[in-house]
């Protein structure tokens, strides 16, 4: 809805500060990236990853003439609508809700800050922008067919023209979130010695970068070595990418943000090169990280906490806060409930989902895993 306009701040700049204020941002300091959140103090979370890919984002767009301000909004953003567990919890809350139209994390952000966030007297959610709205929608590309129900019901309220690109801000938040996590799901899996720094350098860029580190720095303490060896690595992928998408936008031709929408590839890329190597990279941490046979026992009980705690909020939706008591009342079938549910659950931190779990069944999972999920 229409709003006056601040004179100290840009309307980008306000929709930036809303998301940091919103209380799904606050929360995801206690939910999954990769590993649990008890597991450890030094592990990224998704607040910290967040924070990490807006630093990124802001860093290239700076570099290529966008605007800072859309493209960090749009990266503090884009995990708002992360179930606990991360990707784990998704799968097990998408798997439950496939009756009532499914989960997506990306189509749950923007319900979030469309109308879950109710903080703002004249209105739900926190009336960004629609520039906002679709780079959270459509970072990661186009969004064709079937309909996540949550975006469908956003799509139709704002049309974000979900057939077409997103701007460039958009693209490049969605390229910081492949810099960032390449880069610190290295380092906390070396933390979590689920690999070795010599495994990994035998990975392109990375053993490059530990071989610049030993010319420079002979003898460097380990921990300062590893540092030194990944940050070089964060510099090589930054670097492809401005000197890519400053190429990609100049031959595009392009003159306004409509024309980059419609131009029907991304110019915000790796170089061809570049990319190769990454699945890489991506692919040795999907086998010694994410699919390790320990991760894998710590997925399926974590899995149960969700399947648990849907069956009993949908028998005894008064259960939860009285806050979502209205909507409960309001909701016309067992979809509608349904969804109401999948709302609250999504919004759970990993210790409280672990917390309500064990209250509502008195079983407990273990908390004394030290593998990531």
């Amino acid at each position: 809805m229409p709003e006056e306009e601040s004179s100290f701040r840009s309307c980008f700049q306000r929709d930036r500060d809303r998301i940091i204020h919103a209380s799904a941002f606050r929360r995801l300091k206690h939910k999954t990236q990769v590993f649990v959140e008890h597991e450890g103090d030094s592990y990224r979370t998704r607040l910290t990853h967040s924070i990490e890919v807006a630093q990124v984002a802001r860093t290239i767009a700076g570099a290529l003439g966008l605007n800072p301000e859309l493209t960090e909004a749009v990266a503090l953003a884009h995990d708002l609508g992360h179930t606990p567990f991360g990707h784990t919890g998704e799968d097990a809350l998408h798997e439950i809700m496939q009756p009532y139209g499914g989960f997506d994390h990306n189509a749950q952000a923007i319900r979030i800050v469309t109308r879950l966030e109710r903080h703002y007297a004249e209105f739900d959610g926190c009336n960004l922008t629609w520039e906002t709205l679709e780079g959270i929608a459509k970072h990661n590309g186009p969004v064709e067919g079937a309909l996540p129900w949550a975006l469908a019901e956003c799509n139709a309220a704002f049309d974000l023209e979900l057939y077409t690109h997103a701007s460039a801000e958009a693209q490049v938040a969605a390229l910081s979130d492949d810099i960032a996590y390449n880069n610190h799901d290295l380092l906390d899996g070396l933390r979590a010695e689920l690999f070795s720094d010599e495994d990994i350098q035998r990975l392109p860029i990375v053993g490059d970068c530990y071989a610049e580190v030993d010319r420079k720095y002979p003898g460097l303490d380990p921990y300062r070595r590893r540092h030194e060896a990944l940050r070089r690595v964060f510099g090589v992928m930054v670097s492809d990418v401005i000197d890519t998408s400053r190429a990609l936008i100049a031959g595009s031709g392009a003159q306004s943000v409509e024309e980059i929408r419609h131009l029907g590839y991304p110019v915000i890329q790796f170089s061809t090169g570049l990319w190769a190597q990454l699945k890489e990279i991506r692919a040795f941490l999907f086998s010694r990280m994410y699919r390790a046979p320990s991760v894998m026992t710590v997925r399926a009980e974590v899995s149960k906490v969700v399947e648990d705690l849907f069956p009993i909020y949908l028998g005894d939706p008064k259960q939860m806060p009285a806050r979502w008591h209205a909507d409960i009342e309001e909701a016309e079938d067992e979809t509608a409930l349904a969804r109401i549910v999948s709302d609250y659950i999504a919004g759970m931190t990993d210790r409280f989902a672990l917390q309500d779990h064990a209250r509502l069944t008195g079983r407990p999972i273990p908390a004394d895993h030290s593998t990531p999920i």
